[in-house]
C-alpha cells in the first residue's frame, strides 16, 4: 500500500481527491435532505434534486480546481485550506438554490444551507482522517525516526508541533534541565531528566536528539552535542529565531578571530623597503613552499618582482594550492612560477632543478617542525631537517647561488627535543657552508631564528580555535608555560630582511617582545570569541581550560640565542649574534653518523649524535627531573 501512495503522482492524487469531494456532495445533500424531514419523503426529495445535482459536480469541480482545494497536501491542510473550503461550501450552497429555482424544483432555503455546511464539515473531517490513514500506512511500512527533544521551552514544543504530521520522524519526549519541568507532560510528550538520556535511548528506542535550546551559548551546546554523540546518537541543532531572520550574525560569532588579535605587543611594519633589490630581477627557490611560512614567503617574494619563483614541496595538495595562488598573484606580472615536487634529501632532483632554473637565491624554509611529531619519529625529523639542509646547501654552493637563507628557530637554542636538536644540527650545517664556500665571490650563507608563528598549520592559536568550535576544553600543557610569538607576515619580512643583509655566517633575531604565557593565550582565544572561562571562580563560564601537563620534549621557556648577546643592524627589530659553530670534521662525523643511524634504523643513534653535538641539549627526562 506505502509503495502505491508513493507511486501516485499530482495529478493522480488530484483526481482521487476530487472524487473524494464528488461523492462527498452527494452525501452531503442526502444529509440535508434527510435532516430537513420533507413531507414527500427522503426518496421522493432525492428523485426531484437529480436533475441539480450534475450542474452541483460540475460547479464543486470547478470552484475545487479553481480554489486550488483538491491541490492542497494533507499535511498541510490546515486554517487557511480550512477557510478556502468554506468558500467552497457556499458556493455550492447558492448553486443549488440557483439551480433549483431555474429547474422549478421547490426546496427550502434551509436545505441548500444545510447542504453546504454539511458539504463543508464533511470534507474538513475527510481530509483530517485522510491523513491519519495515510500516516498509519507511513509508520507501518517505512522505518520512522524516533526523536528526543533536549529542551522543552517555546523552541521544543513548536518543534513538536511541526514534527506531529510528518511522515518519517516521531518525536518521544521531552529532555530538559529545569527541575520544575521534570515529571510534567509540555505538548502531549513527557519531560525527563537529562541524566535518563541514556535509559530512554534503550527503552524509547531513539535514534536522534534535536536539540532546542538556541538560547545556550554554542561552547555549551557543542558539550552537549559531544557528550550524546559518545553514546552513539545522532545530534542536530536548531538555530534560534533571531539568527533565522538574520538579527544575530552566526557566521561572524563563528568565524576565528585573526590570529594577530594575540599578538600582545605592536606588530612590525609591514615592509621591506631596500631590500627587494636582493630578490627583484632574480631566480628565487622557496623549499616546502606550500607550508604557511613558505606560501607567505612566496607571496611577498613576488611583491619585489623576481624573474622566476620556484615552488619546491614535498606535499602534492600543498603544492597544488599554493601553485593555484602564486599564478593568480603573478597574473600580468611576466613572473614565471616553476613548480617541482620532491624532497630536500633527493640531491639528484635538487642538482636538475638548480640547473635547469639558473637558481639565485634559496629561501630554506623545507623542515618537520612539530615537536611531538618528530619526537616519536627521530630518524624521519633529522633526516629531514639536518641532511635534508646539507643535501640543499651542497647543491645550491656547486650552483653557485648568491644567497642561501635558512628559516631556523628558537627551540634550536639548548634544546629538550629532537625537533629543536634538529634545527640546531641544520644551523651547524649552514655555519660550516658559510666557512667552505662563503667569503668573496661565494654563496652569501645565513639563518634566521625566531619564534612561534601565531596561525601556521599545528600552532597554538588554530588549535584553540578547533577546541572552541567544539565545545572546549581548550588544552594547556603547564601554567607556567610561555612562548614568544609573531605572525607570519613579520617571520617572513625578517627572513627577506636578513636575507638581504647578510654578509655570511650570520644567524639574525627579532626582537619579539617578552614571552607570552600560553595560559593567558588560552584565556585570550576564549574571551575574545565572546565566550567566558569556566574555573573555580566562575563555575557557570562557557569553556573550561585543562592543564595536561607538559608533551615529550617540551621547555617551559623557550631562547632566542646561546650567548645572550645581541648586535644591532639596520633594522631596529632585527638582531644578530654570532654563534660558534663546529670544525668541518666535526661536522663530517655527524653527517656520518647520522647517515649510519639511517642505515641501521636506529633511533638511538640517531638521539645520541644529537645529545653528543648539540650544545645545552637536555634529553626530556633530565628536564623533568630539574623540574
Amino acid at each position: 500500500m506505502l509503495s502505491f501512495i508513493k507511486s501516485l503522482t499530482k495529478r493522480q492524487k488530484r483526481a482521487i481527491l476530487l472524487t473524494v469531494d464528488s461523492v462527498l456532495v452527494i452525501l452531503a445533500i442526502i444529509s440535508a435532505l434527510a435532516l430537513r424531514g420533507l413531507p414527500s419523503g427522503l426518496i421522493d426529495a432525492l428523485a426531484g434534486y437529480i436533475p441539480v445535482l450534475p450542474y452541483v459536480l460540475i460547479v464543486a469541480a470547478g470552484t475545487s480546481i479553481w480554489l486550488g482545494i483538491c491541490s492542497i497536501q494533507l499535511n498541510a491542510y490546515e486554517t487557511a485550506a480550512v477557510g478556502v473550503t468554506a468558500v467552497l461550501g457556499i458556493v455550492l450552497a447558492m448553486t443549488s438554490f440557483l439551480v433549483s429555482m431555474v429547474l422549478g424544483v421547490t426546496y427550502p432555503f434551509g436545505v441548500h444551507v444545510m447542504f453546504g455546511a454539511i458539504f463543508f464539515s464533511f470534507v474538513v473531517i475527510s481530509r483530517a482522517l485522510l491523513l491519519q490513514v495515510v500516516l498509519a500506512i507511513y509508520r507501518k511500512g517505512a522505518a520512522r525516526c524516533r526523536v528526543l527533544i533536549y529542551g522543552a521551552g517555546t523552541t521544543g514544543t513548536q518543534l513538536v508541533s511541526a514534527l506531529r504530521g510528518h511522515e518519517n520522524i516521531e518525536p518521544i519526549a521531552f529532555v530538559d534541565d529545569n527541575i520544575a519541568l521534570q515529571g510534567l507532560n509540555v505538548a502531549k510528550l513527557p519531560v525527563h531528566s537529562p541524566m535518563r538520556i541514556a535509559e530512554l535511548v534503550a527503552e524509547k528506542q531513539i535514534n536522534r536528539v534535536l536539540l532546542a535550546v538556541p538560547s545556550l551559548s554554542t561552547p555549551k551546546q557543542a558539550q552537549i552535542a559531544r557528550r550524546l554523540e559518545k553514546m552513539g546518537l545522532e545530534v542536530q541543532t536548531l538555530p534560534s529565531f533571531a539568527q533565522l531572520i538574520g538579527e544575530e550574525a552566526l557566521v561572524d560569532k563563528l568565524s576565528p578571530v585573526a590570529p594577530r588579535r594575540f599578538l600582545n605587543r605592536d606588530e612590525v611594519a609591514q615592509t621591506i623597503g631596500e631590500s627587494t633589490a636582493c630578490y627583484a630581477g632574480k631566480v628565487v627557490f622557496v623549499s616546502g613552499a606550500g607550508g604557511s611560512i613558505g606560501s607567505e614567503i612566496c607571496r611577498q617574494v613576488l611583491e619585489c618582482r623576481p624573474t622566476k619563483l620556484v615552488l619546491f614541496e614535498l606535499s602534492e595538495l600543498a603544492l597544488y594550492n599554493t601553485d593555484m595562488e602564486m599564478r593568480q598573484l603573478a597574473e600580468g606580472t611576466g613572473i614565471e612560477i616553476v613548480t617541482v615536487l620532491g624532497t630536500v634529501t633527493d640531491t639528484r632532483q635538487l642538482r636538475k632543478v638548480f640547473s635547469d632554473h639558473s637558481v639565485d637565491v634559496v629561501l630554506h624554509a623545507a623542515a618537520y617542525k612539530h615537536v611531538p611529531l618528530v619526537e616519536a619519529n627521530p630518524l624521519s625529523g633529522l633526516v629531514n631537517n639536518v641532511l635534508g639542509t646539507q643535501a640543499l646547501a651542497e647543491q645550491a654552493a656547486r650552483a653557485g647561488v648568491e644567497r642561501f637563507i635558512l628559516i631556523s628557530t628558537d627551540k634550536a637554542v639548548r634544546p629538550t627535543n629532537i625537533m629543536g636538536g634538529s634545527k640546531r644540527l641544520a644551523e651547524l650545517v649552514v655555519q660550516d657552508m658559510a666557512r667552505k664556500y662563503g667569503g668573496p665571490g661565494g654563496v652569501i650563507y645565513s639563518m634566521v631564528r625566531f619564534g612561534n608563528v601565531l596561525g601556521s598549520s599545528g600552532s597554538v592559536v588554530p588549535l584553540f580555535q578547533d577546541q572552541l568550535s567544539r565545545g572546549g576544553p581548550l588544552t594547556v600543557t603547564d601554567r607556567g608555560v610561555a612562548r614568544y610569538f609573531m605572525t607570519v607576515e613579520e617571520a617572513v619580512q625578517l627572513v627577506l630582511q636578513a636575507g638581504a643583509q647578510a654578509e655570511g655566517g650570520e644567524v639574525f633575531v627579532l626582537d619579539m617582545g617578552k614571552p607570552v604565557p600560553i595560559l593567558k593565550l588560552a584565556r585570550q582565544v576564549i574571551e575574545t570569541a565572546g565566550y567566558t572561562v569556566r574555573d573555580e571562580e566562575n563555575p557557570d563560564g562557557d569553556i573550561e581550560i585543562e592543564i595536561t601537563g607538559l608533551r615529550p620534549g617540551e621547555k617551559m621557556t623557550e631562547e632566542l640565542t646561546l650567548s645572550g648577546s645581541l648586535i644591532g643592524t639596520q633594522h631596529p627589530k632585527i638582531f644578530s649574534t654570532r654563534e660558534n659553530g663546529v670544525n668541518e670534521i666535526e661536522i663530517a662525523a655527524i653527517l656520518r653518523d647520522l647517515r649510519e643511524a639511517l642505515v641501521a634504523s636506529d633511533e638511538d643513534m640517531a638521539r645520541s649524535v644529537v645529545y653528543r653535538w648539540v650544545e645545552g641539549f637536555q634529553s626530556d627526562e633530565a628536564v623533568r627531573k630539574s623540574s
